[in-house]
């Protein structure tokens, strides 16, 4: 047995032996081989492969660099493609290295295995009739890999490592830039599709990115091609699968699909600015899409931003300026995140907000949209089936309802913002017809004090830089008919009754209760941001109202007077008790007229008389006197009349 292991061992180290002395004899091999190498002709035979397989023509300037040991490679410094400006080269690179093939450089044959560009910078300028300074070399690519042409000679992969492209559109004001760009390019060299997998930056973000095409000399020629496209970054997320020509202008068709967790950053990340700030959270889309040219048109739309789910159509184009159009149906919307940014009252205040608009994003597309859903939520009111139009075009939105279920009733009507300088001009008109009036009032103007239904009408406009500029200027009609309801917290009938049989009694706590009426009717007049009552009337079964006078939309006050009275068939006396309702909007003061109440006592009323009498006013204080046991504050002496000096200086 130890004779056996001791010829093991001895065969094993001849054999290791053997194989150390052939690798001794190829080292020194190619050590020898590398001196006596003909540098010339290494190098003549790279730049003529990659021209045959590329067909670029490049040009070293700067030295180069030739290696056969341990390393195989031949690299340029300071490279650009031939052809080009010599100043803005299309492409230059600041080491191009070609590897060699180890087993053909035995045999003093020169194959590239696969090329590195080191920095290379990629300059892509495009004119306005679309030709770019890459044009004549695309066409040059094209020839080479045409089938029959003469190709000895191939490799299978380029890579590029710390690159930058710059692209530069002057005809349409496009520049961009892409930094550390680092590529592995597929090179069509045996088969015909052409893949680049890598990472960039592009405004400052790192992007993964594939791009794969089935056939690359087709692609090249203009001719139809599978084309598929990922990219992958933190704002957003697109692939897409489809097919590529380009006969006269770009054309696409196949399935997209995009994600992002926030479509306000995803939408800045682009250069798109987003409109508003509210709104444009969680987004996602897919679609079929087909692209000509400059215009996108989008298929099968399944589409969801915060929330919202919808389908449709939708097209896109950029021809000078981006149009945007869509038709889309949804199950439910909620319009709450877009309008939540905008107060018409400053924070913790009754006073309109007096910050600027921001309008900047009206003029940044144009706009056309329709949209059917089955409910809308907007803030805190709620409507049923809708449908709603928006276009938005030279800095003009127009907004439409063309029916929506609310307030168990039918409303229509439209919306209009326009820039005029550094103002906005509004005009709103809506008809809102047999709604549930409670709950109407409380959405609309804040107060649950009236039941019943009815229509109201409203035609508004105004122009302002902030939302105390649109009320200081607020201009048009209002109207509001209503019928079988009440007004919630006072009883008319009850107050009128009891100030009928003591009038100097006091209205006591009037402000429960209800007054039925069968009729409303309520009209005012808008003129400068003040509102006139035209026509404000209730009749009930027991007692009617009228009422007259103004408010004051910036200043958010009442400063109206009405009549109350019973109805005849109530109180064949027909008693009218005035009142005045003033203050604020959200808490005003309403009290009946005291002349009126002293005039109505029997009692009181002889008094009221008798005090425009100074005579009779001095007798009446001095009893009051008497009885309360208590004098009575002063009256300022009034001046003596004509007649009294006369006498006095008679005296």
């Amino acid at each position: 047995m130890s004779l056996t292991m001791a010829q093991g061992m001895k065969r094993l180290g001849i054999s290791v032996a053997a194989i150390l002395a052939v690798a001794l004899t190829a080292i020194t091999g190619l050590i020898a081989m590398s001196r006596l190498l003909d540098r010339d002709a290494l190098r003549d035979a790279v730049e003529t492969q990659i021209r045959a397989v590329t067909g670029l023509d490049f040009v070293a300037d700067g030295r180069i660099d030739i290696s056969v040991f341990p390393g195989s490679y031949v690299s340029f410094h300071d490279v650009r493609i031939k052809g080009s400006n010599a100043d803005a080269p299309a492409l230059s690179v600041d080491v191009l290295t070609a590897n060699l093939r180890l087993l053909p450089l035995l045999m003093q044959r020169f194959h590239i295995a696969d090329v590195m560009m080191l920095r290379p910078h990629i300059r892509v300028t495009r004119a306005a009739d679309g030709q770019s300074n890459w044009t004549p070399f695309v066409e040059t690519i094209a020839r080479t890999m045409k089938p029959g042409a003469d190709s000895p000679v191939s490799f299978s992969e380029i890579r590029i490592q710390d690159g930058e492209l710059s692209y530069e559109d002057t005809s349409n004001r496009i520049s961009e830039n892409l930094g550390d760009i680092d590529l592995s390019l597929a090179w069509p060299s045996i088969s015909r599709s052409f893949a680049a997998t890598g990472q960039f930056d592009w405004r400052g973000e790192r992007v993964d990115g594939s791009i794969s095409l089935s056939d690359f000399l087709a692609a090249l020629s203009g001719e139809r091609s599978g084309l598929k496209v990922k990219i992958a970054s933190a704002p957003l997320k697109f692939v897409f699968d489809g097919v590529v020509a380009n006969p006269v202008s770009l054309m696409m068709e196949g399935t997209v699909t995009a994600d992002s967790a926030s479509l306000r950053e995803a939408m800045g990340w682009i250069g798109q600015p987003p409109p508003g700030s509210g709104g444009f959270g969680r987004f996602a889309l897919k679609a079929r899409a087909n692209v000509i040219g400059a215009s996108i048109a989008l298929t099968n739309v399944n589409i969801e931003i915060d929330g919202n789910v919808a389908e449709g159509v939708m097209t896109y184009a950029n021809n000078g300026r981006q149009t945007l159009q869509a038709t889309l149906a949804a199950g439910a919307v909620d319009f709450t995140p877009y309008i939540q940014t905008i107060r018409l009252l400053a924070n913790g205040a009754r006073d309109w907000n007096r910050q600027l608009f921001d309008l900047h994003a009206l003029s940044a597309t144009d706009l056309d949209m329709r949209l059917s859903a089955a409910k809308v939520t907007v803030g805190s009111t709620r409507l049923g089936k809708t449908a709603l139009g928006a276009n938005l075009r030279n800095g003009t939105l127009a907004l439409s309802i063309g029916e929506a279920q609310i307030y168990d009733g039918i409303a229509k009507g439209s919306f209009g913002i326009s820039q005029a300088d550094a103002a906005a001009e509004v005009k709103a008109q809506f008809q809102l017809t047999d709604v549930d009036l409670q709950a109407c009032a409380s959405d609309l103007f804040g107060t649950g004090k009236l039941s019943g239904r009815g229509n109201l009408n409203l035609s508004l406009e105004a122009r302002g830089s902030s939302p105390f500029g649109l009320a200081q200027s607020l201009d048009g009609t209002a109207t509001l008919t209503g019928h079988d309801g009440a007004i919630n917290g006072f009883n008319i009938e009850q107050l009128l009754k009891r100030l009928e049989r003591r009038p100097l009694s006091g209205g006591g706590n009037f402000r429960n209760g209800k007054t039925p009426f069968d009729t409303l009717n309520i009209a005012i007049k808008f003129n400068d941001g003040i509102a006139v009552a035209t026509d404000v009337r209730v009749e009930g079964p027991a007692a009617r109202l009228t009422v007259t006078g103004t408010a004051s939309v910036p200043a958010r006050d009442y400063d109206l007077k009405g009549i109350a009275s019973l109805t005849p068939a109530t109180n064949a006396d027909n008693f009218d008790l005035p009142f005045v309702i003033q203050g604020p909007w959200d808490d005003p003061l309403i009290f009946p007229d005291p002349e009126s109440l002293i005039r109505r006592s029997k009692a009181s009323a002889p008094l009221l008389d008798a005090v425009k009498d100074r005579k009779s006013r001095d007798a009446v204080r001095s009893v009051i006197e008497r009885l309360t046991n208590r004098k009575t504050i002063p009256e300022a002496a009034a001046p003596p009349s004509p007649a009294e000096s006369g006498t006095s200086r008679t005296n």
